[in-house]
C-alpha cells in the first residue's frame, strides 16, 4: 500500500487502529528468537542416533589411531567425505574441528602474520582491502574488523556479486586480497551464483598476487526441495584457467548434524593446503579425531548426507512456505515490500525501503528479535536502512505464524510513521 497517497490525518488513523491490533496481538505476551540460523529441537535430534553408535564405530585406523595424537590434516575417511562434498581431490582437503569459521579466521591470521604462500605478510603492507558482497554473513564482515581489514561494499545481483564493479577494483589496486562468496543459497539472500559469475570470479585479472577467493560453501547440501539448485563447480574452471591457487573452499556439518559440534573442512590447492599444514603443525596436535570418525562412520559419503539432509528440509520448508504464504497474502505487488524466494540455506531477505531499523523495534516490542538491521552490511552500514535478515529455522511453525504476523504488522506501522514524519517535514 502506498501510505503517500493518502492525507497525513488518514495515515495517523490507520497507524492508529493497526497500534491496537498490535497490542492485541502482542498480548499473548511470546518471546520468538529469530537473531541466527540456528537449527531447531527436531533437526538437531536427527542425528541422535550417531552418538548412540559412538562405541561401535573403528577409531583404530590403518593412518594411525583416531584415539591418540597426530593426523593434523584429519581423518583419511572424514577427508573422503569431504572431498565428494567438495568435489576436489582428497590430498586438496584439511579436516578440522566444529566451525568453519575457525578455519576462515585462522587462515587469515596465517596470511596477516606470514603471507600467502611466498608473498610478503598483510600486517608488513600499508592496507589490506576484501570485497564484501551485500547483504552478506555479518560474521565475514566481523573477521575483517577484527583484522583491521578494509571492506568495499559491493552489491548482490540476482546471479550473484555484480562483477562489473568488482573485476576493475581487484584488477587495479594490489591491497584488495581476498573477496568473501557464499556461493550456493547465499546467507541472506538465498542466491546462488550464475554458472557466469562462478567462471569471471575464478577467471578474473587480478593485481594482488596473493588473492584469495573465500569461497564459504556453508549451504552446499542445505535445499528445501528435490531440486536443487547447481552451482558450477570453481575448482574445475580455476584448474582450467591456471588459478588453482586462488581457491579457498569451506564448509562443515554444523547444520547436518550438530551446530558447533560437527566437522569442518577447508578445500584449496595442494600447494595452499602444504602451505596451511605446515603452520597448523605449530597450534595443533591434532583436531578431534574420535568425531571425525563418528561423523564418516553415520553419514558415510554424500549420498549419506543427501538423505539426512532431506529429513532437515522436511521441518525447514513448512516455515519458509508459511513466511512466503503470510507476507504475499499482506504485500503481494507492493513496491515498497520485497522479500526472496530462496530454495535453499538458512535466510530470507527482507527489503523494506527507510524503516529497517524500526520495523526491527517495532518487533522485538512484540517479542520477535530479528539480526539487527544493518548487520548484513559491511560496517553494519545500510545506507538505504532497508534489509532485515529473517532466520525461519529456530522456532516452531506455531511460533513462526506469530512472528510473521508480528512483522507483517510492524511493517505496516513503521512505513506509517515513515510517511507521517516525512509529511510533516514539509
Amino acid at each position: 500500500m502506498d501510505y503517500g497517497k493518502f492525507s497525513i490525518e488518514e495515515v495517523e488513523n490507520q497507524l492508529q487502529e493497526e497500534q491496537k491490533a498490535f497490542k492485541k496481538l502482542t498480548k499473548k505476551g511470546l518471546q520468538v528468537d529469530m537473531t541466527r540460523g540456528r537449527p531447531a529441537k527436531a533437526q538437531l535430534d536427527i542425528c541422535m542416533p550417531m552418538l548412540e553408535k559412538a562405541a561401535t564405530y573403528d577409531y583404530a585406523l590403518k593412518a594411525g589411531d583416531a584415539r591418540n595424537y597426530g593426523q593434523i590434516q584429519g581423518v583419511k575417511p572424514a577427508i573422503d567425505l569431504f572431498a565428494e562434498i567438495f568435489d576436489v581431490y582428497p590430498e586438496e582437503v584439511i579436516v578440522g574441528d566444529g566451525s568453519s569459521l575457525t578455519i576462515m579466521y585462522n587462515v587469515i591470521q596465517f596470511a596477516m602474520q606470514f603471507g600467502v604462500l611466498d608473498n610478503e605478510p598483510w600486517n608488513k603492507q600499508e592496507k589490506i582491502k576484501f570485497i564484501c558482497p551485500a547483504p552478506g554473513y555479518d560474521r565475514h564482515f566481523s573477521i575483517c574488523e577484527d583484522f583491521g581489514i578494509e571492506m568495499i561494499t559491493v552489491p548482490m545481483t540476482q546471479d550473484g556479486p555484480d562483477m562489473d564493479i568488482i573485476e576493475p577494483i581487484v584488477a587495479s589496486d594490489p591491497a584488495v586480497k581476498g573477496i568473501w562468496c557464499v556461493p550456493k543459497y547465499s546467507n541472506p539472500t538465498g542466491v546462488t551464483f550464475s554458472d557466469k559469475v562462478v567462471e569471471r570470479i575464478a577467471t578474473m585479472k587480478v593485481a594482488a598476487p596473493d588473492f584469495r577467493v573465500f569461497w564459504d560453501n556453508a549451504y552446499v547440501v542445505h535445499s528445501l526441495y528435490d531440486t536443487e539448485d547447481k552451482l558450477k563447480n570453481i575448482f574445475d574452471v580455476a584448474r582450467k584457467a591456471g588459478t588453482i591457487d586462488r581457491i579457498y573452499s569451506f564448509a562443515s556439518t554444523s547444520k547436518v548434524t550438530f551446530a558447533g559440534s560437527g566437522i569442518a573442512a577447508m578445500a584449496a590447492s595442494e600447494t595452499n593446503i602444504k602451505s596451511i599444514l605446515k603452520h597448523m603443525f605449530y597450534c595443533t596436535i591434532g583436531p578431534n579425531k574420535i568425531n571425525q570418525v563418528m561423523h564418516a562412520e553415520f553419514l558415510k559419503d554424500l549420498s549419506g548426507v543427501k538423505e539426512i539432509m532431506k529429513q532437515h528440509a522436511d521441518i525447514l520448508r513448512p516455515k519458509f512456505e508459511l513466511f512466503e504464504q503470510k507476507m504475499s497474502e499482506a504485500f503481494e505487488g507492493d513496491e515498497y515490500v520485497k522479500w526472496s524466494h530462496p530454495k535453499g540455506g538458512y535466510f530470507i531477505s527482507l527489503d523494506v525501503k527507510s524503516c529497517a531499523k524500526r520495523i526491527v523495534e517495532i518487533a522485538a516490542e512484540g517479542g520477535v528479535k530479528f539480526t539487527a538491521a544493518g548487520a548484513t552490511f559491511p560496517y553494519k552500514i545500510d545506507d538505504k536502512n532497508s534489509n532485515i535478515r529473517i532466520a525461519p529455522s529456530c522456532p516452531s511453525v506455531e511460533e513462526m505464524d506469530y512472528a510473521i504476523d508480528v512483522l507483517i504488522s510492524a511493517i505496516k506501522q513503521a512505513r506509517m510513521e515513515l510517511v507521517i514524519t516525512k509529511t510533516k517535514a514539509k
